[in-house]
């Protein structure tokens, strides 16, 4: 029987204990487990190379996402190293070129010495990756939304391009999570998240996930995962299954409230402009409608004025707090080119167009109307 979004985030992978009849199963912190002989196991051995807690969590995630498997890691960060590490010396990746600024420092400061290369690329049209693909391209990396610029990929388009070219297509979803974007039936091979994010949902889990349905690959990022050994704890895997049973209704919220304070935003005189993929002013609002079934709780917006502004913004705010990371219930606020993206160089920044005065908000669960009075008063008190 097909059941919900809803239905399965509460319900998929979540079996009664036998012994006890715990409706949540138990939280697992041993380290080793019992054989009945030598190499004979119920299917953990060892904590490092298996959990029931994050198998658990890995098989929610992957049914949410339309995948086969799931691969938890200690961070999105360690999501990503251990992805690029499957690749052989000397491979390419082909990186969206507005990309999440730990993952810029990754490919540039520390793949690059392991002899992997990558070129970042503007993919607002589709067409423009054909001319950087090489013989040994065997990655194309992808966000969408863009973090922090909101820009939209087609995912379909970059899937069809990379797989024409024997490239795997690895699409960041972390921004629209499951509930707004399945990008693996738009032809992504693998997903991944920041579960620090929505998809844990309360800022108190560090910890990253990878889904895909390549056989081929989950069997060569498993190993990965346990030799690396980068896993989450037992703790951090339970509190991220209870943080997927109230996705859905934490991103309609989510979304709901980033809608009405984008559409405020647009009016305030202080504002220059609004970066949300739900209003028809964006860009790509159309791409967004066609492959979003909504458009997630980011917002980033540019102010008149200078730095100085900006700051006189953010010590005004009284609910909205100055802090990087996104994706809980509280709403936060930051400035990219000093804070998540400084690792970006400079250049790349201005080319991107993350100035001193683009302003990214993650829009939270509180009251719409809260947030709203809250920007209003702290504009006016800024300038």
């Amino acid at each position: 029987m097909s059941a919900g979004f809803g239905t399965r985030a509460i319900h998929s992978a979540q079996r009664p204990d036998p012994t006890t009849g715990a409706v949540i199963p138990a939280l697992s912190l041993s380290t080793t487990y019992k054989q009945s002989a030598a190499g004979v196991h119920t299917g953990f051995e060892y904590s490092r190379s298996g959990n029931p807690n994050r198998n658990n969590f890995e098989e929610a995630i992957a049914d949410l996402e339309g995948a086969k498997y799931g691969l938890a890691f200690a961070s999105g960060s360690a999501t990503t190293a251990s992805i690029v590490n499957s690749l052989q010396q000397g491979a390419h990746i082909i990186s969206v070129n507005d990309v999440y600024g730990g993952t810029y420092r990754y490919f540039t400061k520390v793949a690059v010495h392991g002899g992997i290369e990558t070129t970042f690329v503007n993919l607002d049209d589709p067409a423009n990756i054909e001319s950087y693909f090489k013989p040994n391209t065997k990655l194309v990396w992808l966000e969408t939304p863009t973090n922090p610029t909101l820009r939209i990929i087609d995912i379909q388009a970059i899937a069809e391009r990379a797989h024409a070219h024997g490239a795997l297509l690895v699409v960041d979803n972390t921004f629209m999570s499951p509930y707004f974007q399945k990008p693996i039936s738009l032809g992504a091979d693998i997903v991944i998240h920041s579960v620090t994010k929505y998809i844990n949902g309360h800022s108190d889990v560090v910890m990253g996930v990878a889904v895909t349905s390549n056989e081929e690959f989950y069997q060569k990022l498993a190993f990965m995962q346990n030799s690396l050994g980068a896993v989450p704890s037992a703790f951090d895997c339970f509190l991220a299954r209870r943080g997927l049973m109230t996705l859905e209704v934490r991103m309609q919220r989510h979304a709901e409230n980033a809608q009405a304070v984008a559409e405020y935003l647009e009016t305030n005189q202080y504002v220059d402009a609004v970066i949300y993929p739900g209003l028809p002013s964006h860009p790509n609002h159309e791409l967004a409608k066609r492959q979003q079934t909504g458009f997630g709780g980011m917002i980033s917006f540019r102010v008149k004025g200078t730095l100085d502004n900006v700051n006189k913004i953010l010590s005004n705010l009284e609910h909205i707090t100055l802090a990087e990371s996104l994706g809980g219930v509280e709403s936060l606020v930051e400035v990219p080119a000093i804070m998540t993206h400084g690792a970006v160089s400079p250049e790349d920044r201005a080319i991107l167009g993350i100035t001193d005065t683009l302003i990214r908000v993650s829009i939270g669960i509180e009251n719409k109307e809260d947030l709203i009075a809250d920007l209003k008063q702290a504009l006016e008190k800024a300038y």
